[in-house]
């Protein structure tokens, strides 16, 4: 009798990819989209979910949480996530820009598409009826905990309420930590408070 080895889902995702190219890949493009998604106007809160903050060796994709005011424009994001997601394709990988309203209500995820048009794969409540807001909230929603104390707040301020890997800490935290700095480079600029919980798997 033939016995078929079953493929762990991260090796049919990645092939012979190593954990280092993953994790680092997905922490660079982090970095890159925390420094630009920042200074977009109505921007008030950066935070990171997921699997890349626990220590599985090749997370599936980067999940981040942006909170904003009120009816921004969400074009400029909209494209710093497209940014993010194409790089990301690069090492076969992904990644969900999630958003929350000032009042910690989680909305929906930033569309993945340039324009708003009824697609069958297209899973919002009210396709274009918010440019570049895809509220798919019957196929995903975040929890109020969640989205009011997540596992690590990377703008205004770093808050870590885990345990952060320490390839998180060397490639994410301590370059932020050194641009808040001006260019020195110093001891982490975050506070621990403790829990375990990373999130979004």
């Amino acid at each position: 009798m033939r016995h078929h080895r079953r493929v762990p889902d991260d090796e049919w995702q990645y092939g012979e990819r190593s954990s280092a190219e993953v994790r680092e890949t997905l922490l660079h493009l982090v970095l890159d989209f925390v420094q630009s998604a920042r200074n977009v106007a109505g921007v008030v809160r950066i935070a990171m979910l997921g699997s890349l903050l626990s220590s599985k060796a090749r997370p599936k994709d980067a999940d981040l949480l942006v909170s904003i005011l009120g009816d921004i424009d969400l074009g400029p994001l909209a494209r710093l996530g497209r940014r993010l997601q194409g790089r990301a394709q690069g090492i076969n990988s992904t990644a969900d820009i999630f958003l929350a309203d000032e009042a910690g209500q989680y909305i929906g995820r930033v569309c993945r598409y340039r324009e708003c048009f009824p697609r069958v794969r297209c899973q919002a409540r009210h396709c274009g009826a918010r440019p570049h807001l895809n509220d798919d909230l019957d196929a995903l929603t975040l929890l109020p905990d969640l989205v009011a104390s997540p596992p690590l707040t990377l703008h205004p301020t770093v808050t870590a309420h885990i345990n952060v890997p320490e390839d998180v800490q060397r490639l994410l935290l301590d370059p932020l930590a050194t641009a808040a700095q001006g260019g020195a480079r110093l001891a982490p600029l975050y506070r621990r408070n403790g829990a375990d919980s990373a999130g979004l798997r």
